[in-house]
Order: structure tokens, then C-alpha cells, then sequence
């Protein structure tokens, strides 16, 4: 496995205690379906959250969020809607949220994590 995606999968497993720390219920994790990918899915409260990962090494090529744009923001509420058509008796009476974890540092362990909530 390459060092990045190695970076990569720490980075996610870090997002998912994080969350679980939050009072989260982590649902499902690297979620595919035909359209994609969905790499935490997860309920917190009355909403079910579809939460993209980026992990980065630093900042050189600019802040994990750059890479969420508007094309990847409708992939994601595609994808989401997917996820809870396939999982309906967990998708039911939950509004879904759109979420992002940011890490930057060569370590996930270490590494700042930042959390935007309600990506709209």
C-alpha cells in the first residue's frame, strides 16, 4: 500500500473515533455503490451525516476543504441519498447533513483535524 494511502486510511480511522468522541454513531465506512465512495456515514441526533475525509501533509498544495468543490459537494448528496435508499430502517426520519474532516500532518495521530459541519 502507498504511503499516501496509508495517510489516508489513519486519517479515516482518527475521523471515526473522533466522532464516536462526539457522541456520533458511526453507521458505515467506505461505503460503494456505482456512483462512489462515501467514507463515513454516521448519526448524530436525528440527522444521518455523510462525512468526507481529507487527510494532507500539509497545507502546499492548499487546505483538505479545497478539494471539496461544488462537483464533489453534489456527488456527495447523491451519494448520500444512495446510501439511505439502501439502508432505509437507519436513513428513516433522519435529515440528512453533509460533513468534512480535515487532517493536516504527516502523522493522522498528530495530525490538526478541523470539522465543518452542514457543507451545504
Amino acid at each position: 500500500m502507498a504511503a499516501k494511502d496509508e495517510l489516508g486510511r489513519a486519517g479515516e480511522e482518527r475521523a471515526a473515533r473522533y466522532l464516536r468522541m462526539r457522541g456520533y454513531v458511526v453507521l458505515d465506512r467506505n461505503w460503494r455503490c456505482d456512483q462512489g465512495e462515501i467514507d463515513i456515514v454516521a448519526a448524530h441526533g436525528d440527522r444521518l451525516c455523510v462525512v468526507e475525509v481529507k487527510t494532507r501533509t500539509s497545507e502546499r498544495y492548499g487546505h483538505p476543504f479545497e478539494a471539496i468543490d461544488d462537483r464533489k459537494r453534489r456527488r456527495l448528496w447523491r451519494l448520500a441519498f444512495a446510501w439511505a435508499g439502501a439502508h432505509p430502517d437507519e436513513a428513516k426520519r433522519r435529515r440528512i447533513r453533509l460533513e468534512a474532516i480535515g487532517l493536516i500532518g504527516a502523522d493522522a495521530e498528530t495530525a490538526r483535524l478541523e470539522h465543518l459541519v452542514d457543507l451545504l
